[in-house]
């Protein structure tokens, strides 16, 4: 059969006996997975009002649940909507009203986290197999929905604004499971491990889809676990996993045991795992990390060639949905390329360093559900302007700079914090580094720098003072004047990096922090003493009473 929606990979499945899903100890068919889609999409049917918008939330951890009602919703012409499950009170039914969910399905715990008055549908509740039930010899509909239809409402992580939910079609997921199918080379035999958060898109488009697409088998986690990681892989007999954001370095953090390499793993594909934390993965466990650049969005894809240096995201193809440039975000110009030293150091990032850009606009992407100034705000100029800074070599190939609020400016020198990052997270111990700006006292900013050491490791000041001093490749203000110990970093629902209140906090919180009051890098414990110090040296610069 032809494939032009989600519906279509699912349904040309529903004769198929092979293992389409494992959850701990349980394994769902191909058959029995299908025909589970459909029986939900006859229950949604009459479930749902005809005349709104044909929304449910899903507040579920990864269980087979979640996916059969992404199913049901494919089939039936509904729209899931991924809640998160870390959201609370009022930004949690601002979410669900955002999205007009009809109803929302999770379960007995997790609706008490909801509104009450906000209709439910409890898969463990003692209702739940009696409707269930009633639809055990439904059929599909005879006419699918469009290729147009929205699927789903994925929501951006919000650590700096309201999250906004992004739309996708039931063709673009589909068309995303194919590409991925094709890329890496899934076949029926892929058993690929799925520990990200369905209400996330990487989990939907780049493991599931694809996974489906093949007739593999999909292995879910509830949630990421770093201990649990390896132990999962060795016993569903995984090949194939995809990560987020920091969860590489805790699984790193995880002792080494002398069956590391005991695994049939040959690919992890995501985003934001640093080139040391690669480097280390492959060493330690055998395995190929595939960094790449997209988003919910996919207005911008970046894609790695065997050509690509080790450290850069890769190229972008140039099609009539894909013109990305690197642009400066106040002329709009096309930022220099960039150079390097003997070192690799980049020696133009006050130049070379820019928004990302695709200046055919939105692509494929559908906008915002219900935020047409969001989607405006992203397209401006007939731009799509991505948020996210880079910069690009000579030959083409890009490299992430952080985000657009990773910019630092100190002694009237700008440049993005994702470089230095790279290079502090070189110090042995470490798991994670955030390099953000605080205000200096007196103007501009100064480099302050969280990071999350491995259990039973101590900081050491003066190590650390010295490994900054011997880093070629570090620029001259980009030495950390603050240096904060955080036992977790904090991260969104997704694993990505939350700095929000790493900045808010500056140095005034209550972990300890190291600083250096000159030039060279010499690290003391930050008293009380000092932050009043720094206090009345901000307020006399100002202006200010202290």
């Amino acid at each position: 059969m032809s494939v032009a929606t989600f519906a279509d990979l699912l349904l040309r499945r529903a004769d198929d006996d092979r293992v389409a899903v494992r959850f701990e100890d349980d394994s769902i068919t191909y058959r029995q997975f299908v025909a589970g889609c459909v029986q939900r999409a006859a229950w949604l049917a009459d479930l749902l009002d005809p005349g709104a918008d044909p929304n449910i939330g899903l507040l579920l951890e990864n269980v087979p649940e979640h996916l059969w009602w992404i199913g049901a919703a494919a089939i039936a012409g509904a729209t899931s909507v991924g809640v998160n499950p870390t959201r609370r009170g009022a930004e949690l039914t601002r979410d669900i009203r955002h999205t007009r969910c009809q109803l929302v399905v999770t379960t007995t715990t997790d609706a008490g986290l909801l509104d009450p008055s906000i209709p439910t549908l409890l898969v463990d509740g003692p209702d739940y197999p009696v409707g269930f039930g009633r639809y055990a010899t439904a059929t599909p509909p005879a006419v699918l929905p469009a290729a147009n239809h929205p699927l789903l409402l994925l929501f951006t992580s919000g650590s700096t604004s309201a999250p906004k939910a992004v739309v996708c079609s039931t063709a673009r997921l589909a068309g995303a499971g194919l590409r991925c199918e094709a890329m890496w080379q899934f076949t029926a035999e892929t058993v690929a491990y799925c520990p990200m958060p369905l209400f996330h898109g990487n989990a939907l488009m780049a493991c599931w889809a694809p996974t489906l697409a093949a007739g593999g088998t999909l292995v879910l986690r509830r949630k990421f676990s770093a201990s649990g990681f390896l132990d999962d892989v060795r016993r569903y007999g995984c090949d194939f996993f995809t990560y987020v954001g920091r969860s590489i370095a805790y699984v790193l953090a995880q002792p080494p045991t002398d069956h590391d390499r005991d695994n049939r793993l040959r690919l992890g594909f995501g985003t934001e795992a640093s080139l040391r934390d690669r480097r280390l993965f492959q060493d330690r466990f055998g395995c190929e990390l595939l960094e790449n650049y997209g988003s919910s969005e996919s207005v911008i894809v970046l894609t790695r060639t065997p050509q690509t240096p080790e450290a850069a995201l890769g190229v972008a193809e140039r099609t009539e949905h894909s013109d990305v440039i690197v642009a400066d975000p106040l002329t709009g110009a096309e930022c220099p390329a960039a150079r390097f030293d003997e070192h690799g150091a980049l020696t133009n990032g006050h130049e070379a360093i820019g928004e990302l850009v695709n200046r055919a606009g939105l692509g494929t992407f559908e906008g915002y559900y219900d935020n047409p100034e969001a989607t405006a705000d992203r397209l401006r100029g007939g731009w799509y302007w991505s948020g996210d800074l880079a910069y690009r070599d000579v030959d083409g190939f890009f490299y992430f700079a952080g985000r657009s609020t990773d910019w630092l400016r100190v002694d009237s020198e700008n440049f993005a914090a994702a470089p230095v990052e790279q290079i502090l997270s070189r110090f042995p111990g470490t798991v994670m580094v955030a390099v953000y700006p605080v205000p200096d006292t007196r103007t501009g900013d100064q480099v302050m720098a969280a990071i999350e050491m491995a259990a039973g490791v101590p900081f050491d000041p003066q190590a650390f003072g010295s490994f900054v001093a011997d880093q070629p490749d570090l620029g001259t203000k980009w030495a950390p004047r603050y240096v904060r110990l955080v036992a977790d970093m904090p991260l969104t629902a997704n694993n990505k990096l939350n700095k929000q209140p790493l900045r808010a906090a500056a140095w005034t919180c209550a972990d300890p922090v190291w600083w250096r009051e000159g030039r060279e890098p010499r690290y003391r414990l930050l008293t009380d003493d000092d932050r009043a110090a720094l206090a009345a040296e901000a307020a006399a610069a100002s202006g200010r009473a202290p």
